[in-house]
């Protein structure tokens, strides 16, 4: 009796302890997972690739590899000042109330690339434009100050310098005038801040103009993914040559991005390691595009070509016989397909050049001969007969006894010291201006790096501003 009432009590742990061997015994048995492992002996799912893929792939790898050194992530840090308050209520109150202004540091990423052993670096100008201080950091991890040499915001082109006591590794630059639609392009820069990042696609067009991007405009589209801290960077070839320099997207589309062809970027970059500013051919004529109307209006089969609508006297357009109401259809041997191509073609030309402009007129296919000095001897014009020049981000016309401010430039130092549309230029460093030919004299008198002062009416009241000198100005 007394045996049977201790088996009845341990009989439950008894219970217990098998279910927990039973349920052991389930979970090492669960355990044994049949892992997936790559081993020598065994092949592959896809044995042979085609050939095709294999070699493009190795083509990839290999301009990676030797390119990728060459490509450095530049740091640019800038100071804006802003209103400490709503810029709604500023408005409201305009010139009788001016709230005190703040300073806040701002730091942009973005790309370039090494072009000489020495340390000169090809960047996009608005990466660097306005930075106090500049960071260049290679792929081995090594950083260094970097110096702008010179800017040229017209074509997004800059070059910084670095000091380093050793040579520096250099990317080999191709010829970008021999670009196909559908050759093969690869990118590599920053983007995001992501360090020497390569994407691949095909060059979508060549040739683009009329983006609104920059003023002298002659792109490289690709479908090579850009993203922001790329700019700057190399788009390349299958050989592995830079042909162009990454600067802009399409916000609003996917695959398409554009860069400067690298045959331009050299030209800009070799004026502003020489000379530290650019020097471009002039004309001295007011155009503006044709549309179907005025192309049959002026007998041409299609719309192309450049229309005359003024030519400015004793000027190399003048000299040359070039008339009001001409078309002008080739420049230097090519063809002029817009007033875009047309301003690129002639601010590309070296100056003192003779060059023969085709033209029509009266039904007439004539050729001229150009003799092109350079834009800063006389005013320059843009298509709209309106002043083509930015100085200081400002876009100034004649007006008043003074220069009116009829375009600001969006982050451009006017913009960031406080100047607004509208308001009338007087003088700069207290000498008086009067006109554009003033201006010009003036520009020529400042020393880069140091403050101008300006003198500016605004409503009726009279101010000064001190705006900084940009090097390359």
């Amino acid at each position: 009796m007394m045996s049977y009432v201790v088996i009845r009590r341990l009989l439950p742990w008894l219970c217990f302890f098998l279910l927990l061997w039973v349920v052991g015994c389930d979970e090492g048995e669960s355990t044994k997972v049949t892992t997936s492992v790559r081993k020598t002996e065994v092949a592959p799912p896809v044995e042979t690739p085609p050939a095709g893929l294999l070699a493009a792939q190795r083509a990839f790898v290999d301009v990676s590899e030797k390119v990728t050194p060459v490509v450095v992530n530049i740091r640019a840090e800038r100071v804006r000042s802003m209103s400490r308050i709503s810029p709604l209520f500023e408005e409201f109150f305009g010139d009788l109330f001016r709230a005190p202004r703040q300073e806040r540091r701002e730091q942009s990423l973005g790309s370039g690339f090494i072009i000489s052993a020495d340390g000169y670096i090809l960047t996009n100008e608005h990466v660097v434009a306005g930075a106090e201080e500049i960071k260049v950091q290679l792929t081995d991890q090594r950083v260094f100050p970097g110096e702008v040499v010179g800017v040229d915001a017209k074509t997004d082109v800059a070059v910084i310098k670095i000091e380093s006591s050793e040579p520096l590794p250099v990317a080999v630059l191709g010829d970008s005038d021999r670009l196909k639609v559908g050759q093969w392009a690869l990118a590599i820069g920053n983007p995001f801040g992501l360090d020497s990042t390569l994407t691949v696609g095909v060059i979508s067009a060549t040739g683009r103009a009329n983006v609104g991007i920059e003023d002298y405009e002659d792109f490289i589209q690709t479908d090579a993914s850009i993203n922001p801290g790329n700019s700057g960077g190399p788009l390349l070839n299958i050989y592995g040559e830079v042909v162009g320099i990454n600067t802009a997207i399409v916000a609003a589309g996917q695959g398409i991005g554009f860069a400067i062809p690298v045959n331009l970027a050299s030209l800009i970059a070799d004026q502003l390691m020489t000379r530290g500013e650019v020097t471009r051919g002039w004309l001295g004529v007011s155009i503006q595009p044709l549309d179907p109307g005025l192309a049959e209006s002026f007998g041409l089969d299609r719309v192309t070509g450049a229309l005359v609508n003024k030519v400015l006297p004793d000027t190399p357009a003048d000299r040359a016989g070039v008339q009001r109401g001409d078309v002008l259809l080739s420049f230097n041997g090519k063809e002029v397909r817009g007033v875009r191509q047309l301003q690129l073609l002639v601010a590309s030309t070296p100056i003192g050049a003779e060059v023969p402009v085709v033209v029509q007129r009266d039904g007439t296919l004539l050729t001229l001969q150009v003799s092109l000095t350079t834009r800063g001897d006389e005013t320059a014009v843009s298509p709209d007969g309106q002043p083509e020049d930015l100085w200081l981000g400002m876009r100034l016309k004649e007006d008043q006894g003074g220069l009116r401010v009829i375009e600001i430039e969006p982050g451009s130092v006017a913009e960031v010291s406080g100047v607004q549309l509208e308001d009338i230029l007087f003088s700069v460093n207290d000498q008086e201006l009067n006109d554009l030919d003033d201006l010009q004299q003036r520009r020529r008198e400042l020393k880069p790096g140091r403050n101008v002062a300006l003198l500016l009416r605004r409503g009726k009241t009279m101010l000064y501003v001190s705006l900084p000198v940009p090097r390359g100005e």
